[in-house]
């Protein structure tokens, strides 16, 4: 079904003077962080005045990766949030030393959105969870909780680092690798087992796989998969629903420490398996841009680097180049805005990348 020009033109319309909030915001004396008030200082023009829309801030330039990598984090801390308990949340560390990003509320609200987009069929008010996948100083080990509770169940966690996973697979321990696998679920067979209450399980394409030789989760009376990570493609996906969890519902899902969480075109058999996200416009914008020339948006259906920008009162992140690529999707009647296609590594980081469980 097509998208009114009139709902895109709306939806665009938003994200600008959403836009402008966030640079009034993170740039104002008053309540801005000490990282932006400072790179402030060093641009010949007011980012207040001079960005009026999401296009403008390509007046910023690019965001660094390396901005991210150590302290003080506390530079990224608003003001206006200076006195409030802050969290600090990593990303997985996978391509070098991890990227630190504060939160106070952002990711209740990120999963409080996404909660909206859950069937209440097949994800029950006040059924009980399973997290099965990172914890440790992830934010998406708090995140599934929170959901959890946000509609009236309990979050049963399970123990799983995933560095140590990739320390074994760089090493070539494969014995210890499937002994540690092992271990992860063995966890989650006694918390499935002990509590009848459990109807719905998060966890990565990897452990789901294992989980499933293990124990029929519809036997256990599972309703809901919530799946994500960088092994959910198009394969996986048929794979999950034909024979890993027929008949049960099955949600794909891409998000991150930086940006949030983005939510799934419904599920249609025409598309034949292939996965389209969209993100949580305007709290967080993906743009598919040439590799080689960033500057370049690429058009619907071609390939194109993911460039990030995340947009909130905790976090402002312009325009971060991302070490995923996809295909430019259209936008949906849902989420009037462009989606991403089939989202996978960059080509050049495939072979050198360990995703581990993920």
């Amino acid at each position: 079904m097509s998208v009114s020009p009139d709902k895109i033109a709306a939806a665009r319309d938003d994200l600008d003077a959403h836009v402008r909030a966030i640079v009034e915001w993170h740039f104002s004396p008053e309540t801005g962080c000490p990282f932006w008030l400072s790179y402030a200082q060093q641009l010949d023009f007011d980012p207040r005045e001079q960005i009026r829309s999401y296009d403008d801030l390509a007046l910023l330039g690019h965001f660094e990766d390396e901005w991210l990598r150590g302290g003080p984090v506390r530079q990224w801390v608003p003001k206006a949030y200076a006195d409030e308990p802050i969290y600090v949340f990593e990303t997985g560390g996978s391509t070098g030393l991890p990227k630190y990003r504060i939160n106070i509320r952002d990711f209740h609200t990120d999963y409080a959105l996404y909660s909206e987009s859950l069937s209440e069929e097949d994800f029950p008010k006040g059924a009980d969870w399973l997290m099965l996948g990172p914890s440790g100083p992830r934010r998406l080990r708090l995140s599934i909780e929170y959901l959890a509770q946000l509609r009236g169940g309990l979050c049963f966690l399970v123990d799983l680092d995933p560095r140590w996973v990739n320390e074994l697979i760089r090493a070539g321990k494969m014995r210890d690798l499937e002994d540690y696998k092992a271990h992860v679920i063995n966890q989650a067979l006694k918390i499935l087992k002990a509590h009848d209450n459990v109807q719905c399980v998060f966890t990565t394409p990897r452990l789901l796989e294992a989980l499933c030789e293990k124990v029929s989760l519809p036997k256990l009376g599972i309703k809901g998969i919530f799946c994500g990570g960088t092994e959910m493609n198009a394969q996986f996906h048929r794979f999950a629903r034909e024979e890993l969890v027929p008949g049960l519902a099955f949600v794909p899902t891409y998000g991150n420490t930086l940006m949030g969480l983005a939510c799934p075109k419904p599920f249609d058999p025409a598309d034949e398996y292939a996965i389209t996200y969209y993100p949580p416009q305007p709290r967080a914008v993906i743009e598919l841009v040439d590799p080689k020339d960033p500057a370049r948006k690429v058009g619907y259906g071609e390939t194109g680097q993911v460039m990030l920008t995340t947009l909130t009162k905790e976090f402002f992140m312009p325009r971060f180049l991302e070490r995923d690529e996809a295909e430019r999707a259209e936008p949906i009647d849902a989420y009037p805005w462009d989606g991403v296609k089939d989202l996978r590594l960059l080509t050049e980081l495939q072979e050198s990348v360990v995703v581990g469980v993920y």
